[in-house]
């Protein structure tokens, strides 16, 4: 059994709003940076904010967020970097689904429920610049509390020096940790993104890890910021490398086919976007992290 971690939930919900706001402010950066190569002479993109708010079913609060999105900026095609925290009562089939994962005892008695977490997908304008998913989260029930999140890369044209960049700045944060984490959560992300109808990976890959706990939250937690603070080494220096490349017409078409793998991997197997439906969250949050184009052949 837990307490009811008011603390610990505090502490967490603000560090994913510091993380979300360098996120944001970092990635304005880059569009008002971008001044050479293609659409650096178009005006440069901004996020728009939105506050997303949850009901419960008798219209009592249930938590709540902010939605931020860019759309057709200089750098970024749409991006999307969302914050929530959100509680109440687990619904029947959220209830079956964690208890089948987890084993839980006591779920149906007292189905309760906090999350507070950030997530983050990037679809790029330049086909040599990859498109990238974030997200880090904690959740905590009467009956047990864990962590869980990651963060993997998804070139369309995939650059071998850019792979190996992404994955040494995460590994370098989670040897802070001890070295077996690196490489157990590149391990389990190579198993969670892959698209088994597909016969494939939806990308080369991150880290990734869900359901963690050791007991030691303070432990927990800050595995779980080091997760969120490697994102941005990991992954500016390759957008600001990659964004000045000209591109083809063979490139666009080739970035439109991969991201017709990420809609199908988001809307089939994603647990996080099949939570986030489930519980009755704004919609549009749950679905930013598809593309805005995209194509089947």
């Amino acid at each position: 059994m837990t307490d009811n971690f008011e603390t610990e939930k505090d502490r967490a919900s603000a560090w994913f709003r510091e993380l979300r706001d360098q996120i944001v402010a970092s990635f304005e950066t880059l569009e008002q940076d971008h001044d050479q190569g293609p659409l650096s002479d178009t005006v440069p993109g901004v996020f728009e904010v939105t506050e997303t708010q949850r009901s419960s079913d008798d219209g009592s609060d249930a938590g709540g967020g902010l939605m931020s999105v860019m759309r057709g900026g200089r750098v970024f095609e749409k991006v999307g970097v969302n914050i929530s925290t959100v509680y109440g009562t687990l619904g029947e089939r959220a209830q079956m689904a964690m208890a089948a994962r987890k084993g839980i005892p006591g779920m149906k008695d007292d189905p309760r429920f906090w999350a507070s977490g950030i997530s983050l997908v990037a679809h790029m304008q330049n086909p040599h610049a990859p498109a990238v998913h974030m997200n880090t989260r904690m959740f905590w029930t009467p009956h047990a509390w864990w962590f869980g999140g990651g963060s993997d890369l998804n070139p369309c044209i995939e650059y071998a020096e850019d792979t190996a960049h992404f994955h040494a700045t995460q590994k370098q944060h989670l040897d802070r940790h001890g070295p077996a984490y690196y490489p157990k959560l590149k391990d389990w992300a190579d198993e969670y993104f892959y698209i088994p109808h597909r016969y494939r990976a939806r990308g080369v890959g991150g880290i990734f890890m869900d359901d963690h706990c050791t007991g030691d939250w303070a432990a927990d937690f800050a595995l779980t910021q080091d997760i969120g603070r490697a994102f941005l080494p990991a992954f500016v220096p390759l957008v600001q490398k990659r964004r000045v490349q000209d591109w083809s017409e063979a490139d666009k078409d080739a970035q439109l086919v991969h991201r017709g793998l990420y809609a199908e991997y988001n809307l089939v197997y994603d647990r996080g976007t099949k939570f986030g439906l489930e519980t009755g969250h704004d919609a549009n949050a749950v679905l930013m992290s598809l593309p805005p184009l995209a194509k089947w052949v």
